[in-house]
C-alpha cells in the first residue's frame, strides 16, 4: 500500500497553548485523514464499465432490412412498375402580340386640325368606318386645282371639237387640229393628276364624284378605318393639329393572335413546321388554346442562344389579350412503352441515382439506375429496372439515410 505525501501549509497566529485533551482529538483526525488517504490512492485501478452492445448491421449483402413498425413509421409505400406510353413534352415562355397582318397604324395622310374623334379605344369598327374628322386647308386647295383642272380639259376638248369640225370643211389646217389636239390630252393629263393626288389624300371616290357634280370645296376629311377590327389604341384629341408623320388610331383584328417565344438551343429538336402546340396562360389557368406553329426562325439569338418561333392561335371569344404571359407546349414524339417512376423514387447516391426495390415483405436492395426524360413528376427509367419489380416510391429517403448508417455500396 502506498501513501502520498502532501505539503501542508501552516498559519501561525498568538493562541493560548494547546491543552491536552485537545492535542490527543487533533492527533485522532490526523490518524483517520491517513487511513482515508490511503484507500482512495491515485495509483488504484480504475473502474471499467461493460462494453456498449453494438446494434446489428441491417444492411448487410446489399440491402436494407427494417422491421414493421420502422417500415409503418417511415410512411414507406411500393409501386409495382409496368411499361405504359410515355409523351414527353416541353414549355417555353412566351407572350401573347397581335396579328401583325392584320394589324394597322391609322394615320392621316393630310395636314389638318381635328373636328371631332368619333371613335374611342376598345370599339369595333368596320371596313371604311369614319374614326375622326379633319379640317384641312390643303384639302381645299387640292380640291380648288381639281376643280380647275377639270375646266381646263373640259374647255380643250370643246376646242378640239370645234377643231375637227373646222378641219372637215377646211376651214383650218392639220396643224392647227393637232395642237388642239395636244392641247386637250395636256388638259386631261392634268385632270387625272388632281384626281389621283386627291385619292392619295385620302379623298373617296364618292366624295370626287360629289366635287364634280356640285362643284364645291369642302376643306373637312374623314379619317377611316382600313379594315374590320378593334381600336386598341387612340392617339387624337380634338382641336389639336395632326401632322402625317403621327400615328392617330391602332386597330387590330384579334380573331387570331400571334404567340412569340423563345426556345433554348437544346430543345430546338422537338420544333417542327406547321406542328399543332397547345398555349397556356396564367390568366385562364384551367384553358388550353391549340395552335399551329407558323414561323420558326433560322438564326439563333446570339446572347441568350435561343430560337424565335410564332404560333398562331385562334381568338374567337376574344380572351387573349395582347401582352399577356403565356407558355407554349410542345409535345415530342410519344414513346409507347416505357418504365417509369415518380421523382420522389429516386435518390442521389454519389455520382449516380437509385431508387430501392422491395425484397419480400421488409427487406429493400438498391438498383442503380439509368434516368431519360421526365414529365409531370415521372421519371423515365433506360436502365436498372425491370417490368413488375416493386418500388419504393414514399420513404426512400428513410431507407437511404438508414442504408448511408452502414455505408453499403448499392449492387450493379
Amino acid at each position: 500500500m502506498t501513501y502520498r505525501v502532501t505539503s501542508l501549509t501552516c498559519e501561525f497566529r498568538r493562541q493560548p497553548p494547546p491543552s491536552v485533551s485537545s492535542l490527543r482529538l487533533a492527533g485522532l483526525g490526523l490518524l483517520l485523514m491517513s487511513l482515508l488517504v490511503a484507500e482512495t490512492g491515485c495509483d488504484r485501478d480504475p473502474v471499467v464499465s461493460p462494453p456498449a452492445v453494438k446494434p446489428a448491421n441491417r444492411a448487410a449483402d446489399g440491402t436494407v432490412q427494417l422491421t414493421a413498425s420502422e417500415i409503418a413509421r417511415a410512411g414507406i409505400q411500393v409501386l409495382k412498375v409496368t411499361k405504359e406510353p410515355f409523351v414527353l413534352h416541353r414549355e417555353f415562355p412566351a407572350t401573347v402580340q397581335a396579328n401583325e397582318n392584320e394589324l394597322a397604324e391609322v394615320t392621316t395622310l393630310i395636314r389638318g386640325r381635328v373636328v371631332d374623334v368619333l371613335v374611342d379605344a376598345g370599339k369595333d369598327v368596320k371596313k371604311g368606318e369614319r374614326l375622326a374628322l379633319l379640317d384641312s386647308t390643303d384639302l381645299g386647295m387640292a380640291e380648288g386645282l381639281y376643280l380647275k383642272a377639270a375646266a381646263r380639259q373640259h374647255e380643250a376638248q370643246l376646242a378640239h371639237e370645234r377643231a375637227a369640225n373646222l378641219h372637215e370643211h377646211r376651214a383650218i389646217s392639220m396643224a392647227e387640229l393637232q395642237r388642239r389636239e395636244a392641247e386637250m390630252k395636256t388638259a386631261q393629263a392634268e385632270a387625272r393628276e388632281a384626281r389621283h393626288r386627291l385619292t392619295l389624300l385620302g379623298v373617296p371616290g364618292q366624295e370626287i364624284q360629289r366635287l364634280e357634280r356640285e362643284r364645291t370645296i369642302r376643306s373637312d376629311i374623314a379619317i377611316r378605318a382600313p379594315f374590320a377590327g378593334r381600336v386598341i389604341m387612340r392617339n387624337i384629341t380634338r382641336g389639336e393639329v395632326m401632322e402625317t408623320s403621327r400615328n392617330c388610331f391602332t386597330i387590330a383584328d384579334l380573331s387570331d393572335v400571334w404567340v412569340i417565344a423563345s426556345v433554348p438551343e437544346k430543345d430546338v429538336q422537338f420544333i417542327r413546321p406547321n406542328q399543332t402546340v397547345h398555349v397556356v396562360v396564367p390568366a385562364y389557368p384551367h384553358s388550353l388554346f391549340s395552335g399551329r406553329m407558323t414561323y420558326i426562325s433560322d438564326v439563333l439569338d446570339p446572347a441568350t442562344r435561343t430560337m424565335r418561333i410564332r404560333v398562331t392561335v385562334p381568338n374567337p371569344a376574344r380572351a387573349l389579350k395582347p401582352e399577356m404571359f403565356a407558355m407554349v407546349r410542345v409535345d415530342a414524339s410519344p414513346q409507347p412503352a416505357v418504365l417509369a417512376v415518380p421523382l420522389a423514387a429516386v435518390q442521389q447516391d454519389g455520382a449516380g441515382k437509385v431508387v430501392f426495390v422491395r425484397q419480400g415483405e421488409d427487406r429493400f436492395e438498391p438498383r442503380r439506375v439509368q434516368l431519360g426524360g421526365e414529365q409531370d413528376g415521372q421519371v423515365i427509367v433506360l436502365e436498372g429496372l425491370r417490368e413488375g419489380e416493386d418500388v419504393v416510391v414514399k420513404g426512400a429517403f428513410a431507407i437511404k439515410s438508414e442504408r448511408d448508417i452502414h455505408k453499403v455500396e448499392p449492387t450493379q
